[in-house]
């Protein structure tokens, strides 16, 4: 009986400390480091350093505040942990901000990504249950979800779906970035930067309407709650029924929180929650006969419902002597139950049986992360030492369960019908994990001249175990890995910043192979050299890179109907990735603002456990992506000012449907636009109301796509409507 899983299983698989314990741990482990560091330097500060923005709440949300109204960032919180300069950072980073998001008409977090440089999206077609990026051809669902500088956590099926609405940026890191965040993909992160209180006034309400059926209302208010401002506070709301193509459901519910204390200059206490629920489909997997689409399952029967909550606090306090401490931590859980029906024989010419298959998956996560900061000089040479301690406790039950084949869930391909409905299955395959991860790390950031250097080191101790419910069968396995990261980079007088960078990666993995054993770590490194330019006080900023990355021990789904019911991996070997990438980003004083990018990947299996896959490309990596979007504002002397028009272009080559590389999927151009108007620019009793329309893939392209032998459709043409109001 073959299975079609609801999670492409190519991806990776994933009670709390006391608070004391873990404070205690941190201050023991970081007080020394930092003060053996710091311990020469008071006396040498030099007035001559280079001004750096410390990052604390209040400082930080204000520097974010300011970098977010334009398409041209200037600095970013996620690379180096320290509010840096994109163009003193000797990585390549991508950063989305709340103008661009706003400017396109953004979505979910797959519209929110694919017009940056590296980034790739729609590797399995539509599929609204997971945010599906990959970076430079590598997946970041399970391996580089990370929210505000913590990983969402992820170990058996589910995931932490987002809502964009509830972002302020998007920070995208490229490459192994492990030293700073421990558990996470050679191919880089997306760190999702939540929306929190800010020192000025800010009230939205939005209402949207779309393709298909899709309605939303939402809510962002925020500002000082006392005339003093050391109270400031954020409450952003989300209220969405909606269907989508193949009458895939989105509805979802967010209500997010935020509260800062900051009593005086040096401190700030902020703390946050969110709550959101959301419902899609388990299996949106679609087929085509006789030029018709169908679902393989019923969406009547089908659902994915997903309730997730967080709560977290953090703390920073800038010392007198220089030294500056920070604390981030969030509790986690998710809730998942889903069902739908699946192919099981062909009893007749195009007449198949369906079966019914249930799952549930319940996550906690409990996480800390604690950094001490010191900036001193050592003669010439200007530092800021990081050092940082980091905790993260995940526990997870998953269930899985077949019924039986049923006449009633029978489907005849050339007479379809749907509104199947009948029960759940019972679950017969229960599992529990549970997995801590400590890291520590160090890294110090030197500026001397004109250069720039950054030097790290992390080693993380991952303790996990796995637990068959069924059987009883423990396993258990211990895991340790030293990562780090150096980079040098030059920065012109004129702008220009030549760099280069090696850095490494470590995944821990919670997959289990066919004896129940839990896979070994997934190791990467990579080689960056690339260059930037971004003049002071200009308006626009590009960005090359070359990199040459090694992934080793990916796991690999095991499709075998033979297998008892699970899900089981193997590890898979290497692939060497050699590529480039461009990223080029203006605003014009006439009101035209242009992103470009674009990303030549060639990815080769240069180790598997299949020998004659060697050589081949792995399955769903494109050679070759593209992407163009402009705007254009019209001047405030014309009639029609306020008016401003969008339009994009996505191109992708042509990739194999599977390693074997028999058979391709095809090449596709995309075109996607907006229109807005800000009533207020020619009538000033309507200031704060707009209007925005934009569409997505304006062709209705549909190409199918096939990783591995699973094969999804691409979205069609989206179109959406949208007033806000803001005051």
């Amino acid at each position: 009986m073959h299975k079609t899983l609801p999670i492409h299983f190519k991806h990776a698989s994933r009670r709390a400390l006391s608070a004391t314990t873990m404070l205690a741990a941190s201050a023991a482990t970081l007080f020394p480091l930092a003060t053996a560091a710091y311990a020469q330097s008071v006396e040498s500060q030099k007035t001559t350093r280079l001004e750096k923005i410390e990052v604390t709440a209040g400082k930080a949300a204000a520097t974010i505040a300011e970098d977010n109204d334009t398409i041209v960032p200037t600095r970013n919180v996620s690379a180096l942990k320290t509010d840096t300069p994109l163009i003193e950072t000797p990585r390549s980073v991508s950063v989305v901000t709340r103008k661009e998001l706003d400017e396109r008409g953004v979505q979910d977090m797959i519209q929110a990504t694919r017009y940056a440089a590296g980034v790739t999206t729609g590797a399995f077609g539509f599929d609204p249950r997971f945010d599906q990026i990959y970076i430079r051809g590598f997946e970041t669902t399970t391996t580089g979800d990370f929210r505000d500088g913590l990983r969402q956590p992820y170990m058996n099926y589910g995931t932490f779906p987002t809502e964009v609405y509830g972002l302020e940026r998007i920070e995208i890191l490229k490459g192994p970035v492990s030293v700073m965040y421990g558990a996470a993909g050679v191919g880089g992160i997306v760190n999702r930067i939540s929306k929190l209180p800010q020192d000025e006034q800010h009230r939205e309400i939005e209402l949207q309407y779309g393709t298909i059926g899709r309605a939303q209302a939402a809510f962002d208010f925020g500002g000082p709650a006392t005339a003093e401002g050391d109270f400031l506070y954020r409450i952003v709301g989300l209220l969405r029924n909606a269907e989508t193509n193949y009458d895939v459901a989105d509805d979802r519910y967010l209500l997010q929180p935020s509260f800062t204390w900051k009593p005086d200059e040096g401190t700030s206490l902020t703390i946050y929650g969110l709550g959101q629920k959301g419902e899609s489909d388990a299996s949106p997997r679609v087929l085509e006969h006789d030029g018709r689409l169908l679902r393989y399952s019923d969406p009547n029967y089908d659902y994915q419902k997903v309730t997730q909550h967080q709560a977290g606090y953090r703390f920073e306090h800038e010392f007198d002597n220089g030294l500056t401490f920070r604390q981030h931590g969030r509790v986690s859980d998710l809730d998942l139950k889903a069902r739908y029906v699946d192919f099981s024989t062909e009893i007749a010419p195009d007449v198949f049986d369906r079966y019914p298959v249930a799952i549930n998956d319940d996550q906690r996560a409990y996480q800390i992360d604690n950094q001490l900061e010191a900036a001193f000089d050592t003669g010439a040479v200007s530092h800021t030492l990081l050092a940082g301690l980091d905790y993260t406790w995940i526990t997870s039950d998953f269930g899985l369960g077949f019924g039986a084949v049923d006449p009633a869930y029978r489907l005849d391909l050339n007479n379809p019908t749907f509104g199947i409905s009948g029960p759940t299955p019972a679950l017969t395959s229960f599992s529990g994990r549970d997995l801590r991860q400590t890291g520590i790390y160090l890294q110090d950031q030197a500026e001397f001249g004109n250069w720039r250097a950054v030097g790290g080191l992390r080693y993380d101790w991952v303790d996990q175990t796995s637990t068959n419910k069924n059987t009883g069968v423990v396993d258990r396995k211990d895991d340790g890995e030293l990562t780090g990261q150096a980079g040098l980079l030059y920065l012109f007088d004129n702008g220009i910043a030549p760099y280069a960078s090696y850095s490494t990666s470590f995944v821990p993995r919670t997959e289990l192979s066919v004896d129940g054993s839990v896979l070994d770590p997934t190791t990467g490194e990579q080689i960056e050299l690339g260059v930037k330019y971004q003049p002071e006080g200009e308006v626009y900023s590009l960005s090359a890179a070359y990199y040459r990355i090694v992934e080793t021990g990916a796991p690999q789904y095991v499709p075998d109907s033979t297998l008892p019911a699970g899900f089981y991996y193997k590890s898979s070997g290497e692939v060497t990735t050699n590529g480039f990438e461009l990223e080029a980003r203006r605003e014009f004083d006439n009101g035209f603002s242009v992103i470009a990018a674009y990303n030549y990947n060639d990815a080769e299996i240069t180790g598997n456990v299949d020998p004659s896959l060697i050589g081949n490309t792995p399955s769903t990596k494109p050679r070759h992506v593209a992407s163009l979007w402009a705007n254009y504002l019209l001047p405030d002397d014309t009639q029609l000012a306020g008016l401003s028009l969008g339009g994009g272009m996505r191109v992708t080559s042509n990739s194999y449907t599977s390693d074997a590389n028999t058979a391709r999927n095809s090449g596709a151009v995309y075109f996607d636009a907006s229109i807005a108007y800000d009533f207020g620019a020619k009538n000033p009793e309507l200031d704060g109301l707009s209007l925005a329309v934009s569409a997505t893939n304006l062709g209705d392209r549909r190409e199918e796509v096939c990783t591995d032998g699973y094969c999804y459709f691409g979205q069609g043409r989206t179109v959406l409507g949208s007033l806000k109001y803001r005051w």
